[in-house]
C-alpha cells in the first residue's frame, strides 16, 4: 500500500518536475552562453548587457550587466514609438494645413499661401500604401488653391515648420552623419522623409564623377562635388556634408565605376523645399506669384508679417496614416526621422516643449510616473543615432513590460519586425524556433549591436528581452552571429 502511494505521488509530481528541470536547464544554458560571450576575445574590451523578463509577472529570468548603461543604437526606437503610442494613442494622425493670409480681391490674393506643418514625418513619403507621391500631392494642393478663383498671388508661399524648435538636430549627433539621409533632422514641416538623391555619372578609375542632378531638384543650393570614381562594385563611399539651413552641399568620397549611381542625402531645409515645390505647381497652373519662397530662418524673423495682421483661412487639411501604421514603418525600416518626430510630437502635445532636450526629459518623466525605475537611463535623441545615448538592459525590459498594460500594446507589438520574416531581422534565426516567434528591433552604430523585443516561451508565456553589445572586436567574430545564438537559445526557455 505504501509502495503504491509513493508510486502514485511520483507520477503525480513528475510532469511538473520535468517542466521545472527543463526550464532551469534552458535558462542555465543561455546564461552560460552569455558568460562565454562576455569573457571571449570578441568582448575582451567591451561589455554585454542582457535582461529577460516575464511580461505579466514582471519577473526577471535572466540578467547580465543588466544595470550597466550602454548605447542601445536603434533599439531606442522602441521606446520612442512606445511613448508616442501610449500618450497620443494608436489612432493619432498628423494634420498638415494649407492656409492663406490676407484677402482675395478680383482673383488676386494679396497675402501668402502657408503650408503649416504638424511634424508629420511621412508627408509625401513613397512608403505609404495607396498614397500620392509628393509631386502628386502638391499638384492636388495647387489645384485646390486655383479652385478658389485665384489668378495671382501678391505674396509668396511659406513653409511653416515652427511647431518644432528651429534647432532640429540633437546636440550629440556626429558631423559626418547629419548631411546623409539617416541623419536628417526632424522639422515641424517635413517632406519626402527629408531625403534627396544625388545622382552621379562615374568616370574612369580615380577620376572625377559628375553630379548629374539631385532628386528632388535643389536649385537654391551650391553643390561642391569632390566625388571620385572607384572600382566597379565597391558600393556607396560618399559622405554629404551639410547642416540645417546651410546654403552649401559638400559631396566627398567615391562611387563605383559603371552606370549612374545614386547617393542619399538629407534636405537642409525641408520647409523651404515644400514651399518651392508648391510654388512651382501653382505657377504651372498659370497663377503668378510675385515673391520667391524664403528659408525657414528668414520666415522665423518675419513670422508676424506672414499673417499680414489678419487671421489665416484654411484651404485644406491633409491627414497622415494613423500612428500605429507610422510606428510600423519606423520600426520595420528603422527610420531615424520617424523616431525623432515621434519624440518631439509627444512632447509638444504633452506640453513638455518643442526641443529634443525637453522631449527627452519629458519621456523619462512619463515612464517614471508609471512607477518605473529608470536609473542609468540617459538618452540624447529618439532614434539611437547618438553614440552618447545610454540605457540599461533593465531599462528596456522595464518599459517593454510596462507597455503591456497600455491600450496601444497590440499596435506597438505589431509594429516590431518578426525574426526570420520581416524588417531588419528577416535574415535572423533561419531554420530555428526563433522564426515567427520573436519580434525584435535591431540596432547598429559603430561598435554597437543590439536587439530588443518580445518572444513567447515554450509554456506560452510572453517574455521581453534586451541584448546589447558595446565596443566589441569584429576581428574575432560577428556581433550579429553572436547575438543570433542568444536569440535562438532564448526561445528554448
Amino acid at each position: 500500500m505504501i509502495l503504491f502511494l509513493l508510486t502514485f505521488l511520483h507520477f503525480l509530481t513528475f510532469p511538473a518536475t520535468t517542466d521545472s528541470l527543463e526550464r532551469k536547464s534552458s535558462q542555465e544554458k543561455l546564461q552560460k552562453q552569455i558568460e562565454i560571450l562576455a569573457n571571449s576575445p570578441f568582448m575582451q574590451n567591451g561589455m554585454v548587457g542582457v535582461s529577460i523578463k516575464a511580461v505579466k509577472s514582471n519577473k526577471t529570468l535572466i540578467e547580465y550587466n543588466a544595470n550597466k548603461s550602454l548605447a542601445p543604437a536603434s533599439t531606442l526606437k522602441l521606446i520612442s514609438s512606445a511613448t508616442a503610442l501610449a500618450t497620443l494613442g494608436e489612432d493619432y494622425t498628423y494634420s498638415t494645413k494649407i492656409e492663406y493670409s490676407g484677402q482675395i480681391t478680383d482673383s488676386v490674393l494679396i497675402g501668402n499661401i502657408i503650408i503649416k506643418g504638424s511634424g508629420d514625418p511621412s508627408l509625401g513619403s513613397w512608403r505609404l500604401k495607396n498614397s500620392l507621391s509628393y509631386k502628386e500631392l502638391f499638384e492636388s494642393w495647387a489645384k485646390k488653391i486655383k479652385s478658389l478663383g485665384i489668378k495671382e498671388i501678391r505674396g509668396r508661399v511659406f513653409g511653416d515648420g515652427s511647431l518644432f524648435d528651429e534647432n532640429v538636430l540633437p546636440d550629440t549627433w556626429i558631423w559626418s552623419d547629419v548631411g546623409n539621409y539617416f541623419g536628417a533632422g526632424a522639422y515641424g514641416l517635413n517632406i519626402h522623409e527629408n531625403l534627396f538623391h544625388a545622382v552621379f555619372r562615374p568616370g574612369k578609375y580615380l577620376e572625377a564623377a559628375t553630379l548629374v542632378k539631385t532628386v528632388p531638384d535643389l536649385p537654391y543650393y551650391q553643390k561642391i562635388n569632390r566625388v571620385l570614381t572607384d572600382k566597379a562594385h565597391t558600393g556607396d563611399q560618399v559622405n554629404i556634408y551639410s547642416t540645417p539651413y546651410q546654403e552649401f552641399l559638400v559631396m566627398q568620397g567615391y562611387v563605383p565605376a559603371g552606370d549612374t549611381f545614386s547617393v542619399k542625402g538629407s534636405i537642409p531645409d525641408p520647409p523651404l523645399l515644400a514651399a518651392y515645390i508648391l510654388s512651382q505647381k501653382i505657377e504651372d497652373l498659370g497663377i503668378k506669384i510675385t515673391e520667391l519662397p524664403l528659408s525657414s530662418l528668414e520666415i522665423n524673423k518675419r513670422k508676424m508679417g506672414i499673417m499680414n495682421g489678419n487671421p489665416t483661412m484654411n484651404i485644406l487639411t491633409h491627414y497622415s496614416p494613423p500612428l500605429k501604421e507610422l510606428a510600423a514603418y519606423c520600426n520595420f525600416n528603422s527610420i531615424n526621422l520617424y523616431a525623432e518626430s515621434f519624440l518631439k510630437t509627444f512632447s509638444v502635445n504633452a506640453r513638455f516643449g518643442n526641443t529634443t532636450h525637453e522631449a527627452v526629459k519629458g519621456l523619462k518623466q512619463i515612464w517614471m510616473g508609471k512607477g518605473l525605475n529608470l536609473k542609468g537611463f540617459n538618452i540624447k535623441d529618439g532614434s539611437g543615432l547618438s553614440p552618447s545615448n545610454g540605457i540599461t538592459a533593465a531599462n528596456m525590459t522595464e518599459i517593454l513590460t510596462a507597455m503591456y498594460s497600455e491600450k496601444s500594446f497590440n499596435a506597438f507589438y505589431e509594429s516590431i519586425p518578426i525574426v526570420g520574416v520581416s524588417g531588419t531581422v528577416a535574415h535572423l534565426g533561419k531554420k530555428s524556433n526563433a522564426v515567427g516567434n520573436v519580434r525584435a528591433k535591431s540596432g547598429s552604430i559603430e561598435g554597437v549591436r543590439a536587439y530588443a523585443g518580445y518572444f513567447t516561451a515554450k509554456n506560452g508565456e510572453l517574455m521581453c528581452f534586451s541584448f546589447m553589445l558595446n565596443k566589441y572586436n569584429s576581428e574575432y567574430s560577428s556581433a550579429t552571429k553572436e547575438l543570433e545564438k542568444l536569440i535562438i537559445l532564448m526561445t528554448e526557455m
